[in-house]
């Protein structure tokens, strides 16, 4: 029987496997300058988290999860998404007893079963930030220029920042009000989500992807017109910030995101070359979640990137640079076999990554195997070579050859690294 991985879920090898590393070595560095702790969150996590945190009306709870039973008879499910685990630590461990802002980061796998697709798996990857503590529009400015800042040092460009803000609890009632009142009429006319979520939710209606409702919508309220003072006041202090320190972003009055707990800021990363699944990375405030948590009443923002779609990106516009051995090491001969040895140990104990030939085979395959790897630099150490005390070295990519004499080995390749 021959086994194959499940659908939706992709096995990540080599050359690729070096893109997903330098992502997330960019990822931990530019962390680190903000001040962004890892956390680390189990895979699997009771249902109800999710369906109190991302909302019961949802796509994602209710087509999307992997969700069963397990031996001890409760409802558990694979997180298909990290917010809500990160606010579950949050509450469970006490954190905002510690001086504020708490501000974390997590990378890791998320599951949903949904159609696969271009940038869409049914086991897919994500990088996260999550903070907490602090309710003034900085704190929005600071998450949005961390996140431009990280694709940036990534290698991408032409992103496109879209932001909107959908309101509080003060005045999204009069939004969604506003929203029935438009959709009403034609209700029967929508997609049979969308009449469903029309009395749980009808922001979500903005969010539906099926064509028609799309064209339904077109002339709907728009939430900037229905913003509390002090929501409007939050999002214009947010673009003043953008705007000192010239962060292009584009109004969106229709974004409001996939997930119920988004309050006020919203924001969405896309790009024109993934096709319709176009979203990079996603975020937002969710100022009520800590406390519908059971914790106290806690300011939060925080946003997700899709490993897969940056990737796809950076493969496409071919700027990434793949990992290959600096130096190649061909012996002839069980003497200069163990001389190869020696010099490869030497060369990774300093941090050069090194190869070697593994056995007697012909100095011919020996290279064609040095090329084939993408090695920079070949050494070649035979009979003649140790009697002689040296050893001939040839530049893989640019033909330049010479010799260079067994006991300064060490050092040329130093200079060279």
């Amino acid at each position: 029987m021959k086994y194959a991985a499940l659908k939706g879920m992709e096995d990540i090898l080599s050359p690729d496997i070096a893109i997903w590393q330098a992502v997330e070595a960019k990822a931990r560095d530019i962390f680190a300058r903000y001040g962004f702790q890892e956390i680390r969150v189990p895979v699997l996590e009771s249902t109800d988290i999710f369906i109190r945190g991302i909302g019961q009306e949802t796509d994602i709870v209710e087509k999307e999860m992997y969700t069963f039973t397990d031996k001890g008879g409760r409802s558990v499910t694979m997180r298909p998404e990290g917010t809500a685990p990160v606010v579950r630590c949050f509450v469970e461990k006490n954190l905002h007893t510690l001086p504020s802002p708490q501000k974390f980061y997590y990378m890791g796998q998320m599951y949903r079963y949904e159609r696969p697709q271009k940038g869409r798996f049914r086991q897919f990857y994500q990088i996260g930030a999550e903070a907490f503590g602090v309710a003034a529009p900085a704190m929005d400015a600071e998450i949005i220029m961390m996140l431009a800042n990280l694709l940036e040092a990534a290698g991408l460009s032409g992103l496109n920042f879209e932001l909107n803000s959908i309101g509080c609890a003060e005045c999204r009632p009069v939004y969604r009000q506003a929203l029935r009142d438009f959709f009403g009429g034609k209700l029967q006319e929508y997609c049979p989500d969308c009449q469903r979520r029309y009395e749980a939710n009808p922001l979500r209606i903005l969010d539906c992807k099926v064509p028609r409702c799309i064209e339904l919508r077109q002339g709907s309220p728009s939430v900037p017109d229905y913003l509390c003072d002090a929501c409007r006041t939050h999002f214009d202090g947010l673009l003043a910030i953008l705007d000192s320190f010239e962060v292009p972003y584009t109004l969106n009055p229709n974004l409001v995101r996939g997930l119920d707990y988004y309050t006020m800021t919203t924001f969405e990363v896309t790009s024109e070359h993934l096709g319709a699944q176009k979203a990079v990375a996603a975020g937002g405030r969710y100022d009520r979640l800590v406390a519908e948590f059971g914790g106290p009443d806690t300011h939060a923002i925080g946003f997700a990137i899709g490993m897969e779609r940056i990737v796809t990106l950076l493969k496409e516009s071919s700027q990434t640079e793949l990992r290959a051995p600096k130096v190649f090491v061909a012996t002839l001969g069980s003497e200069a076999e163990m001389e190869g040895i020696k010099i490869v140990e030497m060369l990774r104990a300093k941090g050069v990554w090194a190869e070697q030939s593994y056995g007697s085979t012909s100095l011919k395959s020996q290279l064609r195997r040095a090329d084939r790897i993408g090695a920079e630099f070949a050494l070649i150490i035979g009979e003649n070579e140790l009697k002689a005390g040296k050893a001939q070295w040839k530049n893989m990519k640019k033909g330049e050859q010479g010799e260079v004499p067994l006991s300064e080995v060490m050092q040329f390749f130093m200079e060279e690294c």
